[in-house]
């Protein structure tokens, strides 16, 4: 085991040291190769999710050739007046409109539903015939998936998608842990509900309070509803959704659950919630990855870890290659799930209630701590600490926390009759 746990400190130390390795990308430019037909051509490439400066961008005097990546919010139907102020200010500066294949498409007097197909602007100094074979390659990859599955007038978004899978699995596995226990089934309904009510709750306040506390004054009923009213009413979905408020939440509501319906000590709940949670954790940064959002630092363009999010949140800044930190979380809590699974299964140790707890909280919140060296600040992060960040300094009470409970853990041993209660 003290194998295991020295090769997982050495990845972290090699994804922390990359840091080190970081572009300033002063220009907000990155490098690339476009290639039409067979002869290719050093481009440059830039992005921004700033409609402000996409559009002062087009007025930039450019030498070689330019590559813009427009993101989803610069060519919405439903912003399409606005919009087309950006489309005019590229023609104006001589620059060829293409869809996500490079084909040509014609700007003059676009249609509104025709606006979203638009991804790219070229300005080269080759000229560009209709039928020339177009591509880019890049030293990184761009990650620019669609936002999700179309099912007719109804989009299902991947994130929400991911939700599910989080929600589906940890029933399924909850449901499998209870049968292992033999604890009554019908325990697992509140339990499911209690659960759903806490993460969703917690996480939407958690991220309100702890990265987002304007909106209690901008836009008040985002904070509680899936909407925005800043600009007209709109259906958003939760975007921010932060793991310490949905952990704290998830503490008092399986307290509640604990005492008041299953009759059994916290931390057997606790213990085999853990589990779930490693797993639907990762999920949820899955979500995030496919929304390109809690993006990471700039990166070497040379690194195999660099990424560029065209369709990243404008809280980011410049548009260039970052490090996958949604990723880098989501492998180390499907790690973490193998391991506290295999600890459930093979070992006694669910049987001292809290020790798969307390580890829990230390490698989870391990796993955020060092990870978040390598992640772009999130809102306006107003708790710091000594160079620490705001997702740091809330993970270091957790992790001394899973010290303390897995120390105390010892004092409650049960036996395996005792598990099984109540019936």
């Amino acid at each position: 085991m003290s194998n295991i746990f020295f090769r997982m400190y050495l990845v972290i130390f090699a994804l922390v040291t990359q840091c080190f390795f970081a572009q300033s990308y002063q220009d907000s430019l990155s490098d690339g190769t476009l290639k039409i037909n067979s002869s290719e051509f050093p481009v440059k490439i830039y992005a921004s999710t700033e409609f402000s400066y996409l559009n002062k961008f087009a007025s930039v005097n450019t030498t070689g050739n330019t590559l813009i990546i427009f993101n989803k919010s610069n060519v919405e139907a439903d912003q399409f007046h606005t919009n087309s102020i950006l489309i005019n200010s590229y023609k104006n500066a001589a620059y060829k409109f293409f869809d996500k294949d490079f084909k040509p498409v014609d700007v003059t007097n676009i249609p509104e539903d025709k606006i979203e197909t638009l991804k790219y602007a070229l300005k080269t100094e080759k000229p560009i015939a209709s039928g020339d074979t177009i591509s880019l390659e890049t030293p990184f990859k761009i990650w620019d998936p669609t936002s999700g599955i179309q099912l007719g007038p109804i989009t299902l978004h991947f994130y929400s998608l991911m939700f599910i899978f989080a929600f589906g699995f940890g029933y399924v596995l909850m449901t499998k842990m209870f049968k292992i226990d033999n604890v009554n089934q019908k325990y697992l309904e509140p339990l499911f509900t209690w659960t759903l009510i806490g993460t969703i709750l917690g996480a939407r306040m958690g991220h309100v309070i702890f990265y987002q506390p304007e909106l209690f004054k901008e836009d008040f009923w985002s904070v509680f509803l899936p909407i925005s009213t800043k600009n007209g009413l709109k259906f958003t979905g939760f975007s921010g959704l932060a793991s310490h408020g949905a952990t704290i939440a998830l503490i008092f509501t399986t307290l509640y659950y604990s005492f008041k319906i299953i009759k059994k000590n916290p931390f057997w709940v606790y213990d085999r919630l853990g589990i779930v949670v490693a797993l639907g954790g990762a999920f949820v940064r899955m979500g995030n990855f496919f929304n390109s959002e809690i993006i990471g630092k700039p990166a070497d363009p040379n690194s195999p870890f660099a990424l560029l999010f065209p369709q990243q949140s404008r809280e980011y800044g410049v548009t260039i290659p970052r490090f996958p930190s949604q990723l880098f979380e989501a492998v180390g809590y499907v790690l973490l799930f193998v391991l506290l699974w295999i600890l459930y299964r093979k070992t006694n140790k669910k049987y001292q209630q809290g020790w798969l707890f307390g580890l829990f909280f230390i490698i989870l919140w391990a796993i955020r701590f060092f990870v978040e060296f390598l992640k772009e600040p999130q809102g306006d992060e107003f708790i710091s600490f000594a160079g620490l960040n705001t997702g740091q300094i809330l993970s270091i009470p957790f992790m001394i926390a899973g010290v303390v409970i897995m120390i105390y853990s010892k004092k409650f041993k049960i036996t395996e009759a005792e598990n099984g209660k109540p019936e």
